[in-house]
């Protein structure tokens, strides 16, 4: 079957290159393989016969990035050669961070040492890198202040790092599937990326926005069109499913494995060539997957990586009860499907209530949908409403009126108040679900174990999502904090080394946004920072190896 595969692509393209030659002139020829390649008007990845280059040279490309959301369109940014920069009127308004950020100001932050300047900040984020880059776009943001950027961007091309960036739709990831008619958490603010102010676009659009919090319809068109405006098109590929991520791995006849150093510099410039194709073969990256095309086909792919990215975001797998009947057609995961039931009318003129289980924003905005539409609810939780954990309590009334309506509602309209149902809303706190009948039933259970059973019209479970890492190994549990539990952002999210991203327990993979419990897209920019200056520093390293070795080569990155 015709498969595009890198390496065969790669070798066609650098066929001649057999002779020394800089890093910077192959980054250059890189670019320009990948901007012929992936820039055509056809969206395709081209054929190849992956059969064809057999005893052909192994190349790869540096990085493939895996989803493409914020977090992967921000990385592709930040490898595209964009560099912060201290602006020169800028002062910061912590003292120590500033005084930090002047000793290095002719570098970009890219260059200068993260640990050092995240050192002793504090925010919402367990990441330092994170914390520190926030605080670097939003000054003080936390704190209600609205002070500019202290940074600014320039483009140094000589930087870029050849990448690719693969998504199942268009640039901006789950945003383009969530519900049109709710706000965003955020402020529009807290959701642009580096270098578009998302007002100025909206402005430019001629677009209307009435508050700080928009609506997730103009979120996701502004990642699409940032993607064009900074000229990152050459970088994506839209419509691409992966199947399998896996190391290439083979076993050496003549070399014990253990003198094979673990250091990335030495990895990959072992400078005589059947010494490179070893080593590389044991160290890349192998990535699979199809392309869908407008016509429906699958067109098969086949890429080599040096380094992959994981940036998928946790929206694949919605949570699940695992009870009883959960696997009923009128029991939903979403709100897509729930709204999409209000559309067509299948709940107008119900008497008997929508069944809404969970204490998230998700099951808060279907409450919202469900009330506004005249349908009643029944609404099913574990906690108690006087969690301090729950989400409501961390939110400002006043920029959060509708949210705080629907826990008004939790407090005052609870099963334990009033033993009857309300007619528009009735809470259950600290129940669960046992199981759905099919007769359109399901059984609760209180925490003192007592059990009722209620009549609805559909039932939906928002408990939260988990990320669908099927392509990894063991759907990628050995890399997460506990290797027994699968990944999940709060509970049991990706370990990776503080300021690189990289994962601590596979070496070239690294991982960004709500993989590593980064949820909110301000705080997610931190990952392409840490990626990115992790990345820079490896390949200088590996010039400066060449240039000890005396300039040697043989075209592999």
């Amino acid at each position: 079957m015709p498969v595009w595969c890198c390496r065969c692509s790669l070798a066609r393209h650098f066929r001649n290159y057999s002779g020394p030659e800089s890093e910077g002139q192959l980054l250059s020829s890189l670019v320009q393989h990948f901007g012929d390649s992936l820039g055509r008007k056809d969206k395709r990845m081209p054929l190849l016969e992956e059969t064809t280059l057999t005893g052909d040279p192994l190349l790869t490309v540096p990085i493939v990035i895996i989803g493409n959301g914020p977090s992967g369109i921000c990385l592709s940014y930040m490898l595209s050669g964009y560099r912060p920069y201290l602006s020169p009127e800028a002062v910061h308004p912590n003292p120590i961070l500033h005084s930090k950020l002047e000793e290095a100001r002719h570098l970009s932050i890219v260059d200068q040492d993260l640990e050092y300047l995240s050192e002793g900040l504090e925010g919402r984020s367990s990441n330092p890198v994170a914390v520190l880059f926030d605080t670097l776009l939003h000054p003080d943001a936390d704190f209600g202040y609205d002070y500019p950027p202290v940074l600014h961007w320039k483009l140094e091309q000589h930087h870029y790092i050849p990448h690719i960036v693969l998504g199942k739709g268009p640039p901006g990831g789950a945003w383009h599937t969530m519900e049109d008619s709710m706000l965003t958490i955020s402020f529009g603010d807290w959701m642009e990326l580096p270098g578009l102010k998302f007002k100025d676009w909206a402005a430019s659009k001629r677009r209307s926005i009435k508050s700080d919090r928009v609506m997730p319809e103009e979120i996701a068109c502004y990642y699409k069109q940032y993607v064009k405006v900074m000229g990152l098109q050459k970088n994506f590929r839209d419509n691409a499913y992966i199947t399998s991520v896996s190391r290439l791995y083979r076993e050496q006849d003549d070399e014990d494995e253990s003198q094979v150093s673990e250091d990335i510099s030495t990895q990959h410039l072992q400078m005589e060539k059947e010494d490179v194709q070893t080593s590389l073969i044991k160290r890349n990256w192998e990535v699979r997957g199809y392309q869908r095309t407008t016509d429906g086909s699958q067109v098969p792919f086949c890429l080599f990586a040096e380094n992959v990215a994981l940036a998928t975001g946790t929206f694949d797998s919605p949570g699940r009860l695992q009870v009883e009947g959960e696997e009923f057609p009128f029991v939903f995961h979403s709100m897509s499907d729930f709204g999409a039931a209000i559309s067509k009318g299948k709940l107008r003129g119900k008497v008997d209530p929508v069944l809404i289980v969970g204490a998230g924003l998700s099951a808060a905005d279907a409450v919202l949908c469900a009330y506004n539409n005249n349908i009643p609810v029944i609404h099913v939780f574990r906690r108690r409403v006087t969690d301090p954990s729950l989400i409501f309590k961390q939110l400002p009334k006043k920029l959060y009126p509708e949210y705080h309506k629907v826990y008004h509602m939790m407090c005052t309209q609870s099963h334990a108040v009033d033993s009857n149902l309300h007619s528009a809303y009735t809470s259950f706190p600290e129940h669960r679900v046992l199981s759905f009948k099919p007769d359109m039933k399901c059984v609760l259970q209180s925490a003192s174990g007592l059990k009722k059973i209620f009549k609805f019209s559909v039932a939906l479970v928002l408990i939260g999502s988990h990320p669908n890492l099927f392509f990894l190994k063991d759907h990628g549990q050995e890399i997460g904090h506990s290797p027994s539990q699968p990944i999940t952002c709060k509970g049991n999210p990706i370990e990776i080394d503080p300021y690189t991203y990289e994962c601590t327990k596979e070496a070239n993979l690294f991982a960004l946004g709500p993989l590593v419990g980064d949820n909110f897209v301000r705080f997610l920019k931190g990952g392409a920072l840490g990626i990115a200056r992790c990345l820079a520093t490896r390949q200088k390293k590996k010039h400066q190896l060449i240039v000890e070795r005396g300039g040697g080569g043989d075209g592999v990155l």
